[in-house]
């Protein structure tokens, strides 16, 4: 089969690689599409991984083999269209018990793969899906596309991140960047009832905004009198784009017992270091510790899916409530994969969310 290897820091290869050998209770899924995720561009462009790997992880597909074992799965038979999930956690261990299940050490197993160290395996004609992370995958309906399945997989990380803020309907959520993600935390949070001000540095995306639901979108330059003048204090913000910058200015912009989320920072000091060339204190910034003290604010952090969440996401894409077909700016075929990675790694004012058609 063919499949797109990473060999080395951007290197991107097209190779024939043998079809993956399931075991008992395992999946043979042929992959239709694959969304391009930011957590992989990261590991090519900075080899924070060693290769080779086949990636991809927003995977959708239609099952073609499953393996025999005593008792069968009972739940998929060979033919269904599915949106696979490459994470599930153990469910026991402390981290689990503490509702934390990215620190979980069975949930930083991948449980996808099309060859070499499990890595997702999307970005390949077929992938083999372990019995770990089944819990995870689910049916497309017959009216929805391989993509809209494939995008459930975002669509759960940032669920998970709503839910970690503790809202209450009414509340005033800051959205910064209003991207592919910052346009989901938008429509979720416009329908658990909040109210929400969306800001990014392209008007054009202000428009977007408006139409998953923002209450008010400025620029990015206008956020702090835009709060000002409608004297509109906010409960939250969601910083959506990796900017320490907009953190801080969030931190102040939050009234008292507000939240800050931060999504976007997925690259720790030392891989930001190399990538500016910095030394480490000019990666550094301050926050107002005494803020986040007297005035109760709380700094959270949310990564990665929450498998229990799956019905949820399903119901709410697959109903399009959450409608993702419109995040859908550019499609490639497999051989040009690196042309997609690259793409969703420096986007245009016209990209959003990037796909990898497969085969689909």
């Amino acid at each position: 089969m063919r499949a797109v290897v990473y060999r080395g820091v951007n290197d991107l290869r097209l190779e024939t690689v043998p079809v993956p050998r399931i075991g008992a209770h395992e999946l043979l899924v042929k992959v239709a599409v694959c969304g391009v995720c930011p957590t992989d561009i990261n590991k090519i462009h900075y080899g924070t991984v060693p290769p080779p790997r086949i990636f991809g992880h927003e995977t959708a597909g239609t099952i073609v083999k499953i393996g025999v074992g005593k008792s069968g799965i009972r739940n998929f038979k060979v033919g269904d269209r599915v949106a696979l999930h490459h994470h599930v956690p153990c469910l026991d261990c402390h981290y689990c018990r503490h509702h934390a299940f990215a620190q979980c050490e069975t949930y930083k197993r991948t449980g996808i793969t099309a060859g070499f160290e499990p890595a997702g395996g999307g970005y390949a004609e077929y992938v083999r899906v372990m019995p770990f992370v089944q819990p995870g995958v689910v049916k497309i309906p017959a009216k929805n596309s391989f993509a809209e399945g494939a995008m459930l997989e975002p669509v759960n990380t940032v669920l998970k991140a709503v839910k970690r803020l503790e809202l209450l309907r009414g509340d005033t959520v800051l959205v910064t960047g209003q991207g592919p993600i910052g346009l989901m935390f938008t429509r979720l949070l416009q329908l658990a009832g909040m109210k929400v001000l969306a800001t990014d540095l392209l008007a054009s995306r202000l428009k977007l905004a408006k139409k998953f639901g923002a209450h008010r979108a400025c620029l990015a330059s206008e956020v702090s009198s835009l709060v000002t003048r409608y004297s509109s204090p906010l409960d939250a913000a969601i910083i959506a784009v990796p900017s320490d910058a907009a953190v801080t200015q969030a931190l102040q912009l939050v009234r008292g017992a507000g939240k800050i989320l931060i999504f976007a920072h997925t690259k720790r000091t030392e891989v930001r270091r190399r990538a500016s060339n910095h030394q480490p204190s000019t990666l550094n910034y301050q926050l107002d510790l005494a803020s986040i003290c007297l005035d109760e604010k709380d700094l959270i952090g949310s990564y990665s899916a929450d498998f229990t969440l799956q019905r949820e996401v399903a119901r709410l894409v697959f109903s399009r409530q959450l409608d993702a077909r419109p995040l859908i700016t550019h499609r490639f075929p497999l051989t040009e994969t690196a042309a997609a990675v690259a793409l969703a790694a420096r986007p245009t004012e016209a990209s959003l969310k990037i796909l990898v058609n497969v085969s689909g």
